[in-house]
């Protein structure tokens, strides 16, 4: 599910709208911009586009203000200059930590918490791969470094990156036209084509890490009383059914990939150009396990429909950039969905240990939501029959 940003900006999410609407009309040309902000106001995890407005009002302003002390220790572990003013909360808390912003007389930048990365770096190795990917013209947020050279510093308990703040417009949302599919095409093999070493595959994508079954785990939210253990419940076959795809399929040699490349994570520029943030998780995939989460993230609708012009362009600008496609097959998506599998069991976790109102209510929306647009095995089979047949 999409999170709204601490200060939510509505303009923001009818530019997001529109973009929507774009790749909606690849597949539906009559489709209108409020089928686009119906949609969007679904992956927003609310039924109505109203509905979204509602919330956006309600939480307009309710950033956090960090202390003050601990922005000059911020700033001047990673040599930012004089803070000019208060460094605020970007968004709430994610899977590793949370962003801000921070003002200083040298600029803006982007401190994160990066407290919870899975799997745990020091971070050289993934600042490297970024400076890398910059380098081949990946246009990113530029990872800043310590006074000391080092990518991560512990400030007050808490582990801390900081980036260059880049000014962009809203996060992209899928499913996206294939002109902008085709442009995250050729991103990724600018980004495989670094081979950038690593030793393993990450363990994330390539395993269930939990050993409670789906049907347990249903259990226990029904005799905790979640108002949503019917619908884990009901999901449970397609939960099983999800991690058998690739189960013991032989893979190719991992390369440095960015393991989080979805519309959430990718912006327009001032230049228009697409700018990738989210690196956090950066790590090892064979390369067509990236490439078939990719399309899973891009080229799928809320519903499961899938953009079959989005998805050629995605591979063509692949091809084109890289003078070869890796083999794509319904094995292939494993990344895609173990990756999903885990995240799923995280939330439901996080679901039953919420205890304010504010949590139980956006992890009870969070829940609903992931649960009700899981995947199939016939939604990856038809990425790679759209994606890969002839216009």
């Amino acid at each position: 599910m999409k999170t709204l940003p601490d200060n939510p900006n509505l303009d923001h999410l009818r530019r997001q709208a529109k973009d929507l609407l774009a790749g909606l009309r690849d597949s539906d040309p009559d489709a209108s911009l409020a089928d686009a902000q119906t949609s969007l106001a679904e992956q927003y995890g609310f039924r109505t586009w109203a509905d979204l407005k509602a919330e956006v009002d309600r939480t307009r302003g309710t950033v956090d203000v960090a202390d003050p002390a601990l922005a000059r220790r911020i700033a001047e572990r990673f040599g930012l200059g004089e803070v000019t003013g208060p460094m605020r909360s970007v968004s709430r808390p994610d899977e590793a930590g949370r962003r801000w912003t921070l003002p200083t007389d040298r600029g803006r930048w982007a401190p994160r918490t990066v407290d919870d990365v899975f799997p745990v770096t020091d971070g050289e190795d993934n600042t490297r791969f970024q400076e890398a990917a910059a380098r081949a013209g990946v246009l990113l947020p530029a990872p800043v470094r310590g006074r000391t050279g080092a990518s991560v510093e512990e400030i007050d308990g808490n582990r801390w990156r900081v980036y260059q703040w880049l000014r962009s417009g809203p996060p992209l949302a899928a499913p996206v036209s294939a002109v902008v599919t085709r442009a995250v095409g050729d991103i990724l093999a600018t980004i495989h084509a670094l081979r950038f070493p690593v030793a393993e595959i990450c363990p994330w994508n390539a395993r269930r890490l939990s050993t409670t079954s789906w049907a347990r785990l249903a259990q226990v939210a029904a005799d905790r009383g979640a108002a949503w253990s019917a619908v884990l419940d009901s999901a449970v076959p397609t939960l099983v059914e999800l991690e058998s795809i690739g189960a013991g399929v032989v893979t190719g040699e991992p390369v440095m990939c960015h393991n989080n490349l979805s519309p959430g994570n990718v912006r327009r520029g001032p230049d228009g150009r697409l700018a990738v943030a989210g690196w956090e998780h950066a790590s090892g995939l064979p390369p067509e396990w990236e490439l078939s989460a990719a399309l899973a993230a891009w080229a799928v609708d809320p519903r499961g429909g899938v953009n079959a012009a989005g998805a050629r362009a995605l591979l063509d600008g692949y091809r084109a950039r890289a003078g070869v496609l890796p083999p794509l097959s319904l094995d292939t998506f494993r990344s895609a969905a173990i990756g999903l599998l885990n995240y799923v069991s995280g939330q439901v976790h996080l679901a039953l240990e919420a205890d304010s109102p504010d949590e139980r209510r956006y992890a009870d929306r969070d829940v609903r939501h992931v649960l009700t647009h899981l995947p199939t095995r016939t939604t990856y089979s038809s990425l790679v029959t759209w994606g890969t047949m002839p216009p």
